[in-house]
């Protein structure tokens, strides 16, 4: 894992530490780097467009409020999404005590869906794009199924290209431990995901 002090996001974070403009202008730079990536982990455990895009900006909010503890002890991404993790979980606990507050579920077809790819004159044909969509559908579905520390494992090392070190620290556990978690988790999705492998959207290897 490359040290805390090569990594550029800590630099940034560290001038965001220090506030005044050269913060305001690092935290926009981070935010521009790694709002999708967010966006994209909240959304997988959190189907809900609006709600994600909401949860991605309080977690930017929270690493712009606690700035001034921050200590560089760790790559930015870990970090960042600790904040993310804690957040998207209290989240759902929220929405288990409140389940009446949850808003309808946006599909990423949707066109106000903002994690939605719009398509281009080169893009495959109708038939490849509802394939990949009942895809991405299923994988929804599969992960959403997954004990909670499996699929996050997974996703910060899909989505957040988290090593396991890091992925460890975020979820409080051993090393071999988060290797276990992401085993199992690729072990259940290529069981139930076995007829579209071949696709390559979704290549377990």
């Amino acid at each position: 894992m490359p040290e805390p002090s090569l990594d550029p996001d800590v630099a940034l974070m560290l001038r965001v530490k220090r506030g005044g403009r050269e913060g305001s202008e690092a935290m926009q730079e981070l935010v521009e780097r790694w709002q999708q990536p967010v966006m994209n982990f909240v959304f997988r455990t959190l189907p809900d467009a609006t709600e994600a895009e909401d949860l991605a900006q309080a977690v930017f909010v929270q690493l712009w409020k606690t700035a001034e503890r921050y200590q560089p002890s760790a790559r930015f991404s870990t970090y960042l999404f600790t904040i993310a993790r804690n957040l998207t979980l209290n989240e759902v606990r929220r929405r288990a005590r409140h389940p009446a507050d949850s808003i309808d579920v946006t599909h990423p077809e949707d066109e106000s869906h903002p994690l939605r790819q719009y398509s281009d004159p080169g893009a495959p044909g109708a038939d490849l794009v509802a394939t990949r969509t009942e895809l991405h559908a299923k994988v929804d579905s599969a992960l959403a199924d997954l004990p909670e520390k499996q699929r996050t494992a997974l996703l910060l090392c899909r989505e957040g290209e988290l090593s396991y070190e890091e992925i460890a620290s975020v979820l409080g556990t051993s090393l071999q431990a988060t290797k276990s978690l992401i085993h199992r988790a690729r072990e259940v999705l290529k069981a139930r995901l076995k007829p579209y492998l071949r696709s390559g959207d979704w290549n377990q290897d």
